[in-house]
Parts: structure tokens; C-alpha cells; sequence
């Protein structure tokens, strides 16, 4: 997109026929872009449309054009168009979030985000990583606010996508996600995320998700998470006695459902 205006005239639109605008964006920044398509439909023959009411039509509506005589002169659709630059993903290695079933884990997620600031260093992909840190303290917080959800903070929202529906409601309840710390490199621009992310899986699975990461200028950051729950510790070893051939044994247990 550019400030610059570009008119395409003289085309011939038949009844019922249709027209195909190309848009064509190549951003060079990590911030959204804003533009506006302008259709302008007038007749062919150069008349007017007529109107009886031309008097009652709102002379400040932008779609009609109208003209001295009362009919109408064109008709006009406003498009607005943003176009929103996403980082290229690279293959990268999934951050991996690994707890044993009926367990509760947290890990640290530090993501690199690069292009932040218009003018700096652009956008190497290959930068674009997310990195598993425990060795972080766990009392980080550097005045960030926080909520939940699709959450947001001074500069960022962030979410956990899933391959599908049924997977989201599975892991909305046992996955949680908040930032805790954000730190931007004057020199390079790159700006670093890191992630608070608890697991507490009920059930072996391996599930993968996409963190998603805005700007609040436009850019998005895609960071894939793999989730592995093991299977869990067992309960309880339950020993029967034969009291001889033939002849039954019985131990009697109770189970208790976690659910209705």
C-alpha cells in the first residue's frame, strides 16, 4: 500500500456480470496497513439514473453521486482494506510442554519478535523462535499487565490456537498461558516475550497448538507448542488370594469419577 492514488477507468461492467479487484500487498514493516477501494459505477451511456425523491436523498451520503437535474449521476462502494504482515515461518522446533498425566507442570517460553519497531532490523525468520527456559526466577513480572483470555497487554494480544475445535475445548481447561515479562533490544529491535505456560493434563495426549502473537501496530508472530501428557502413575496394585481350584475369589473396590 502507498499514499499514492491509482485509477482504473473505462471498464464495462455487463448485467449481472462481475469484476475481480486485485489487491496486492508487500509490506516491509511489521505494522498494519490501512487503504481504501473505491468502486465508481456510472451508466454507459453517460445518463442519469432516474429518481422521483431526489430531493429526500441525503446529500451527504458518499455512495451517490447525484446530479443537477436530480437523477443520479454514479453510485459508489467504499472498501476498507487492512493488510496485516505476518512473519514468514521457517521450520522451527516446537517448544515442548511435557507433564506426566494427573500432574501439573510450568514452563518458561521465550519468543523472539523481530521487525517490531518500523526502520529496525527486519525480519530474519530464522529469528523468529521460541525457546524453552527454566532457568528463569520465578518471580518475573516487570509491571506487565495482565488478564485473561485472549489476552492483552500494553503491546501485545497472544493466544493458543488449536488444529481444531474439539481439540480447544480438550485443552482450554488444562492449559494456561500468561505473559510475564517483555524486553526490546534498542540496538536490534527485536523484542523478547517470556511465557508463564501451565499444563496439568488428566489423560495421556499429544496435542500441538500455534502461539500467536500481535503487535498492537499489526504485525503477527506464529510460535508452534507441542503438549505431551504421559501416562500417569498407577493408582493402586490389587492382589487376589485363590482360595483354591474352582472355586471364586472376590475383592471389591470402590472408583470415583472426576466428572458427572
Amino acid at each position: 500500500y502507498h499514499d499514492s492514488l491509482f485509477y482504473l477507468t473505462g471498464i464495462t461492467v455487463a448485467p449481472k456480470g462481475k469484476l475481480d479487484v486485485p489487491v496486492l500487498f508487500v509490506p516491509d514493516t511489521m505494522k498494519m496497513y490501512e487503504a481504501v477501494v473505491v468502486i465508481h459505477v456510472m451508466r454507459e451511456n453517460g445518463e442519469n439514473w432516474p429518481y422521483d425523491d431526489s430531493a429526500e436523498l441525503n446529500k451527504d451520503l458518499k455512495s451517490i453521486t447525484v446530479a443537477e437535474n436530480g437523477g443520479i449521476r454514479g453510485i459508489r462502494w467504499i472498501y476498507p482494506v487492512h493488510g496485516i504482515p505476518e512473519a514468514p515461518q521457517q521450520k522451527l522446533d516446537s517448544a515442548v510442554v511435557r507433564c506426566q498425566a494427573r500432574h501439573r507442570v510450568e514452563k518458561r517460553v521465550e519468543v523472539l519478535l523481530t521487525g517490531v519497531v518500523p526502520g529496525a532490523t527486519a525480519m530474519p525468520a530464522a529469528r523468529n523462535s521460541a525457546v524453552l527456559d527454566t532457568n528463569k526466577p520465578a518471580n518475573i513480572q516487570d509491571e506487565v499487565q495482565i488478564t485473561g483470555g485472549f489476552s492483552t497487554t500494553v503491546e501485545f494480544l497472544y493466544e493458543l490456537q488449536y488444529q481444531s475445535d474439539k481439540i480447544k475445548s480438550q485443552l482450554d481447561s488444562l492449559v494456561d498461558i500468561h505473559l510475564m515479562q517483555k524486553e526490546r533490544d534498542t540496538e536490534s529491535g527485536i523484542v523478547t516475550l517470556i511465557f508463564n505456560i501451565v499444563f496439568a493434563p488428566n489423560k495421556p495426549m499429544r496435542n500441538a497448538a500455534t502461539l500467536v502473537v500481535q503487535c498492537a501496530t499489526g504485525g503477527i508472530w506464529k510460535f508452534p507448542i507441542l503438549f505431551i501428557a504421559m501416562e500417569p502413575e498407577v493408582d493402586d496394585v490389587i492382589n487376589i488370594e485363590a482360595v483354591g481350584l474352582n472355586k471364586e475369589t472376590i475383592v471389591g473396590f470402590k472408583l470415583t469419577s472426576q466428572t458427572r
